[in-house]
């Protein structure tokens, strides 16, 4: 038995009576729906998207913000499917203290429009996939990284240029940029529009 998020497991529900087991549950889907869920995109889900993801996550819990989020990245391409973060991109993270272990790549599917409430694109060839995969933009969750930014555009690709720097630095603003934007618009835990 597997009930949403994972809460409460089979070894667990041995541990726990029945009643008490299904309480846990609700509150975890109901905590689940309070979170503002964030779903960063690139074609690969080795480089950028991954980086985004756990830089995300590292700015989160040193705001001490970590439960309001769900933060988790996908591929437009299924080329990497399965595969861990590359491995300069998970040295690039190493070097400021950040973990993405365990971390591998899937795709982007249809459903995660409804799952997730912003859905952020490194590129504007991933934003093109996006709209194709997801059928659309309906509520405006599709967005590119650094248009939270002073610097509109694209988020530099690494596996081209093996400049995993200017990467990292675009991430970096990118991701701070966007906890600034949600902060200022106390969008923590509301659904974004």
């Amino acid at each position: 038995m597997l009930f949403y998020a994972g809460i409460c497991q089979e070894n667990e529900q041995k541990k726990l009576p029945q009643n008490t087991c299904k309480a846990r549950n609700i509150n975890t889907f109901k905590r689940f729906q309070d979170m503002t869920r964030i779903l960063f995109v690139c074609h690969g889900n080795i480089c950028r998207s991954p980086m985004a993801e756990f830089v995300m996550k590292d700015l989160v819990k040193k705001a001490g913000l970590e439960s309001e989020f769900l933060i988790e990245s996908a591929a437009t391409s299924t080329e990497e499917i399965g595969n861990p973060v590359y491995p300069p991109a998970r040295r690039k993270l190493a070097e400021h203290g950040i973990d993405c272990a365990g971390k591998t790549a899937r795709q982007l599917r249809n459903e995660d429009y409804k799952r997730y409430d912003l859905l952020i694109g490194m590129d504007r060839a991933n934003l093109r996939n996006m709209h194709r995969i997801c059928g659309g933009d309906f509520d405006g969750k599709l967005h590119l990284l650094m248009e939270f930014t002073d610097r509109p555009g694209d988020v530099a690709d690494p596996w081209y240029t093996d400049d995993f720097e200017t990467t990292w630095q675009d991430v970096s603003v990118g991701c701070s940029r966007l906890l600034g934007w949600l902060m200022s618009r106390d969008q923590i835990g509301e659904i974004v529009k």
